[in-house]
């Protein structure tokens, strides 16, 4: 039975070279940078206004004040996306609006609402505030100068730093290829939504939250039909799977028991095991295999089980495939508002509920089929073995969403 980091560390190990894809950006949130992306341009490209108002000379309005207001003439105006051609010289101002260029011989923007326009005097303006120099201004590569490093390989790339990358240009970039993971159910008790259940009979789930996992770590979810405990039928789905798929994901039937044929199937095709059980509750009869440059992740059938183990060591072989160079959950510091032990042989990755002040509370019931608990929590705290923990003691929490 292995420790987690070096079942991590052997499937990490194991994962191929990045392969890269070109997309366009607007189909990239979630990906994985698979290129260093310069700006080819400064952010802003030019000295443009910051509010509506009027381009000015900071010198000229330095008395400006409701009771000493200052008397300007007004030469042109200039909407976001236009330009002027002329200067502005002393006592003249030009009409912006807000991403103006800024014209020449100006250095300072007055907002509107510091100015007044008297009735027939349309090509004069009243000035009623001072401005400093650059007020107002948004100065020509600010935020971005031309040849700094806007993305870099191994990112994962955010709402944000896709706006960022558009507004630099850049219509297309390569990113590591997502890879296709087949989810697999095994179990002959198992019945699908909206079947009628027989005595003894359940409805699975793993496939529904293992799905949106597989997703928010961007690869690519392909669910198959649920698989009787039979060998042969197990062999026909691992097949397919393989056929199909980069990854196979499947839940249940790793165990030792006489209707567990996950590891045996997955011989028979030509598949290898690289190892079977991590020394961690939930989840440890969690096997990892091999065939040629494709891989088996399978998981146990308890429900919270399946999920945390997909989580702490399938979400990181997924983003890794990627390209990612971060591949492990965010974890930050809070503090336990109630005792929590761990009196077992196994680290215990304990479902909590973080609020928002940083106290961290139990989800409830800690089985490893107790879904209440898992719907109610939003992180895992890692309990050594052997150890209680009381209330008050700081601990680091791992968060998934």
């Amino acid at each position: 039975m292995l420790e987690l980091e070096e079942a991590l560390e052997r499937i990490l190990a194991a994962v191929p070279p990045l392969v890269s894809e070109r997309v366009v950006l607007a189909e990239a949130n979630g990906r994985v940078v698979a290129e260093q992306l310069p700006s080819p341009i400064d952010l802003p490209l030019f000295d443009n206004s910051a509010m509506d108002g009027y381009a000015v000379r900071a010198e000229d309005v330095t008395s400006a004040k409701p009771d000493t207001q200052v008397r300007l003439r007004l030469i042109g105006r200039v909407a976001a996306g236009g330009s002027f051609a002329g200067e502005v010289s002393a006592s003249t101002c030009v009409r912006l609006f807000t991403g103006s260029p800024l014209p020449r011989g100006a250095d300072a923007v007055v907002m509107q609402e510091d100015t007044r326009v008297e009735t027939g005097q349309a090509d004069e303006i009243l000035v009623l505030d001072s401005a400093k120099p650059w007020e107002n201004v948004r100065l020509r590569g600010e935020d971005v100068k031309r040849g700094a490093m806007l993305a870099d390989t191994g990112e994962v790339l955010t709402a944000g730093r896709i706006s960022l990358l558009g507004s630099a240009g850049y219509g297309a970039l390569s990113v590591g290829r997502r890879p296709a993971v087949g989810l697999l159910a095994t179990g002959s008790e198992l019945k699908e939504a909206g079947q009628t259940l027989s005595p003894g009979q359940i409805y699975e789930s793993n496939r529904l939250s293992l799905a949106i996992l597989v997703r928010r770590a961007g690869a690519v979810a392909r669910v198959f039909p649920l698989v009787p405990d039979a060998l042969v039928s197990t062999r026909e789905a691992l097949t397919e799977g393989l056929d199909k798929c980069d990854i196979i994901v499947t839940s249940g039937g790793v165990s030792v028991g006489e209707m567990d044929f996950v590891k045996r199937a997955w011989e028979e095709i030509g598949g290898s095991l690289q190892f079977w059980k991590v020394a961690i509750k939930p989840g440890r009869p969690f096997v990892f295999g091999r065939c040629w440059e494709k891989f088996l992740f399978g998981l146990p059938g308890n429900p919270v089980s399946a999920f945390v183990t997909f989580l702490l060591l399938v979400r990181p072989a997924l983003l890794r495939w990627q390209g990612a160079r971060e591949v492990g959950l965010l974890s930050h510091p809070a503090v336990l508002a109630e005792p929590l032990a761990n009196p077992g042989q196994r680290r215990h990755f304990v479902r909590v509920k973080v609020d928002a002040d940083g106290k961290v509370y139990s989800a409830g019931l800690q089985a490893s089929h107790a879904l209440s608990s898992l719907a109610s929590a939003n992180a895992l705290v890692d309990v050594p073995p052997g150890v209680s923990l009381s209330a008050g003691t700081p601990v680091a929490v791992l968060r998934w969403e």
